[in-house]
């Protein structure tokens, strides 16, 4: 029925949108690297501890409970307390389990035996019970007090010891992270109760679909707290994010906010932590060898020595972080280092005049000291590069102090060195101008769509080279670079490193390629670069002095499309419900002009134009820069605009409200395709079970059992969870539905398989007999209208069921521990929808044509399909408010 109803054109432009949306799905969950992060293996049995709560506590929440870690003879030694080690709490995030914490305990066990437990970490962990917490709101709260009295209960293990902790340090996975920040908010709290947190994959920013208002509310609580108190907060916080690979939160979320009186807070991708160089998904992340080994190193040098606990000092823990997972230079961590180190002994003193040297090693057990006169290259060169393959933790360059043929004291600029993956034992050093090395590659524009291409040409043999990037600093700008490196007499395979560095946040990624070779990058942010940043990003090549590069950039549409997914697919939704509003409206509409209700695919091919709907909130948002305005939009009382939330977050594309537009009503239209069919195939079946049913003579409104159905539903709703009785009432809407389809084809197939009888019987009857079967025939086109109806509405409800769902699940999840759900985001939605749809279930196109009230009600969609767009693309728990409202007015235009 559907697809009749649509041209080829309209066909072949639904099918284009979703080669579209699958170009930029395909990006999303598969357009990354191959997972490279090692496993991370316990060589002993790993074991959980539970342990005991207060009886108060455990009552109060009986689904959670709190785990120490331990392995073998740790594990059997620990089982008597109290104990004697620092205390780290692992927090699991939505969905997570508290066994979670094994990888980063059994390092950290490993570590400590490294040392022979001179220093030691106790790692507990929280049970949360796998809660969903990033799709239901109403638990954090409860888990981020729980978590408070967790703290309290560990600090008690270590009572009466020598070195016994006064706070304990937190890693928080997903929104285990938040639920850590959120204890800062609690009134009780004392801050330095936590004296570090590390947070893995956490979505700081704002929720990655916000589908209740407890979510929002718990964001908006915990994220204006550190902003408005940020001088008073000294805790020192680590915040790490996956990379393109974690498509569950995007990186660009996990970013702390920069405040200029608040520097104690790092964030960073794993794709640029020293000796990680790895993108992680959400969950590798907390098994990531690489990431977690790097964690233990900084967890290790932030011992204070004294006390044998987790240093007090903020600027120590700031430059441990920032040694670790910032800028490593290749030397263990030393909170002073000496600056000016003495050059004695009687190694061998060799000194180096020309511009570029090489040394490769052969295992000299003797030290060799090699000197580069500067007097001899400061007319011609400007800078000097040197690397080193040899990876020791020594320091390895010095500037000399004196000018004697033998240094005697030097500058130690090893710390300057910046450590990156090495393959062989060699030492390159080479004098060059920095405009030599410093190449301006304008990137392709947006809509050049990959048909274009800039490229340069690295004739010269250098060692080092910056290649800026120009007009780049946009999310929804994408590339592919591609580096053809050309290299003469070389007969072994050469390691060349080609580094993404963005200078506005910490999100580098490394490339290593073995040249000769043609090697693409792609290229991308997950941080918009700031209005005031006058930055460039860089593509740094370490490349060979054997080779020529050539590096190529074209913009990437399928990768655009994927950055359109990646920060704008949650709106999806509110487009998807935006388009069928206006639809409806059309249906109802076309029913008061026409007294028939036209085709759902006919009307949203006429009614769902983008140019309704954007005009109005890009007006809006222009307006409430004045003024003004914003103060009479605060005197109403109404909501701030999602389309300012997205500029506040630099996540303004252009078109991209048009794009998620057309994405909508592509969705919309197949979602219809599917509900009709559904129907369709429900009723065949239901066919195939009963007896045939006839088309209903005597409309009822309201039937003698559909009162004690509202009510029983209502009960359920206030006694159970609101998302469920909603669930229940669809089920009842679909039913009725299907039972209407079931009874138009019986209707239909009499009609086709007794023509004869229906003639003979035709002649027989008199005049009474002739207007039964003129209604008949009237009941019949009015059953085809009604069910064109009530297919757009099931198609409504459906995702109005979708986004209850969550909190629904998360009630059958938890129903051994509670049977009602509080609170409840979806109990007042419930009490008003379950009547309505109730009543729209007995509801025949026939019985509300003549209604007063139709006109209006055909109204409403476009001011509510606006509004959604408005309000509800960033608030997807808004969305239902907004799509109620018409369909109570619908089912109002059987009694006016």
């Amino acid at each position: 029925m559907l697809l009749h109803s649509v041209n080829l054109w309209n066909l072949a432009f639904y099918a284009f949108m979703v080669f579209m949306a699958t170009l930029g799905l395909w990006d999303v969950f598969f357009g990354f690297e191959e997972n490279k992060c090692s496993m991370s293996y316990m060589f002993e049995y790993p074991e959980y501890q539970k342990i005991e709560l207060p009886k108060k506590l455990a009552k109060r929440y009986p689904a959670y409970e709190l785990y120490l870690y331990g392995e073998g003879s740790y594990a059997e030694e620990h089982k008597v307390l109290p104990l004697t080690g620092i205390p780290v709490l692992f927090l699991p995030g939505n969905a997570g389990s508290y066994k979670q914490v094994r990888s980063i305990g059994s390092i950290a066990l490993r570590k400590a035996e490294d040392i022979d437990f001179k220093y030691h970490f106790d790692f507990f962990s929280v049970n949360f019970n796998e809660e969903l917490v990033a799709l239901y709101g109403g638990s954090l709260q409860k888990q981020t007090k729980f978590v408070h009295e967790c703290i309290k209960t560990i600090l008690k293990l270590y009572k009466g010891q020598e070195f016994a902790p006064k706070s304990v340090a937190i890693i928080g996975h997903s929104m285990g992270g938040l639920v850590a920040r959120a204890l800062l908010t609690l009134k009780n709290f004392k801050h330095d109760l936590i004296n570090l947190l590390v947070t893995q994959a956490t979505p700081h920013v704002a929720p990655v679909m916000p589908l209740d208002r407890f979510i929002t509310d718990f964001y908006m609580t915990v994220n204006n707290y550190w902003i408005l108190n940020a001088r008073q907060i000294n805790l020192t916080t680590l915040s790490v994010a996956g990379g393109f690979r974690d498509y569950q939160v995007r990186s660009g979320l996990t970013f702390l906010p920069k405040l200029s009186h608040h520097t104690s807070a790092l964030s960073v991708v794993s794709s640029a932590v020293p000796k990680t160089w790895v993108s992680t998904d959400h969950l590798s992340i907390v098994w990531c060898k690489q990431l977690q080994l790097t964690t233990i190193r900084a967890f290790f040098d932030l011992i204070d020595a004294d006390t044998k606990q987790i240093t007090q000092n903020p600027k120590k823990k700031l430059s441990v972080l920032n040694h670790h997972f910032i800028r490593h230079p290749a030397k263990h961590f030393e909170e002073n280092p000496s600056i000016i180190s003495d050059l004695t002994g009687t190694s061998m003193w060799v000194p180096v005049k020309v511009s570029k040297w090489t040394y490769v090693a052969y295992n000299e057990s003797d030290k060799i000291y090699f000197t580069f006169p500067l007097a001899n290259h400061r007319k011609i060169y400007t800078h000097v590069y040197c690397q080193s393959t040899m990876l020791d933790t020594n320091s390895w360059i010095f500037g000399c102090i004196n000018s004697t043929s033998m240094c005697r004291q030097g500058i130690d600029l090893s710390w300057k060195a910046e450590l990156l993956p090495t393959i062989k034992f060699v030492v390159d050093c080479e004098f060059f101008k920095k405009e030599t090395r410093s190449i301006q590659l304008p990137v392709t524009h947006l809509f050049s769509f990959g048909l274009s291409s800039r490229k340069v040409i690295l004739n010269t043999s250098g060692l080092f080279y910056n290649i800026e990037l120009l007009n780049f600093g946009q999310i929804y700008q994408a590339f592919k670079i591609n580096v053809v490196s050309k290299c003469s007499g070389v007969k072994e395979e050469i390691t060349s490193i080609y580094k993404l560095h963005i200078p506005w946040s910490y999100e580098d990624s490394l490339t290593i390629a073995q040249v000769p070779s043609s090697t693409e990058i792609s290229v991308k942010l997950h941080i918009a670069q700031p209005d005031n940043d006058s930055h460039v990003a860089l593509l740094k090549m370490y490349t060979s002095s054997d080779c020529q590069y050539e590096v190529t950039v074209k913009t990437s549409f399928s990768q655009i499309l994927g950055q359109v997914v990646r920060f704008h697919g949650g709106a999806l939704p509110a487009y998807v419900i935006s388009s069928i509003l206006l639809a409806y409206g059309g249906q109802l509409y076309s029913l008061f002009s026409t007294g028939h209700c036209l085709e759902y695919a006919t009307l949203l091919d006429k009614e769902a134009k983008p140019y309704k709907v954007d005009p109005f909130v890009i007006m809006v948002k222009f307006l409430l820069g004045y003024k003004w305005f914003k103060e009479l939009w605060d005197m109403l009382l109404l909501p701030e605009l999602d389309a300012i939330v997205l500029t506040s977050q630099s996540m303004c594309f252009p078109l991209v409200s048009l794009i998620l537009f057309l994405f909508g009503t592509c969705t919309a239209y197949w979602g219809g395709l599917l509900s009709s069919t559904s129907v369709r195939l429900l009723s065949s079946l239901w066919l195939a079970l009963k007896r045939p049913s006839e088309l209903p003579k005597d409309i009822k409104i309201i039937s003698p059992d559909l009162p004690i159905l509202t009510i029983v539903l209502i009960l359920i709703s206030w006694t159970t969870c609101g998302a469920f009785a909603i669930l229940l009432t669809y089920l009842y809407y679909v039913f009725k539905i299907v039972h209407l389809q079931a009874s138009l084809t019986t209707f239909k197939n009499s009609q086709t398989v007794n023509p004869k009888h229906a003639r003979r019987s035709e002649k027989k009857s008199n005049h009474h007999k002739d207007s039964i079967v003129h209604h008949l025939r009237l009941s019949a086109s009015d059953a085809e209208d009604s069910l064109r109806m009530h297919s757009t509405l099931i198609n409504l409800l459906t995702w109005i069921v979708l986004l209850s769902m969550p909190s629904l699940i998360y009630w059958l999840k938890n129903l051994r521990y509670y049977f009602k759900l509080n609170p409840d985001p979806c109990k007042p939605l419930a009490f008003i929808l379950i009547p309505t749809m109730a009543i729209l279930g007995n509801t025949y196109t026939t019985s509300i044509k003549s209604s007063k009230l139709l006109k209006t009600t055909s109204q409403f969609p476009l001011p509510l399909a606006v509004g959604v767009i408005a309000f509800g693309s960033s608030h997807l728990y808004r969305v239902p408010c907004f799509v109620f409202i018409p369909l109570l007015l619908h089912a109002l235009c059987n009694f006016m």
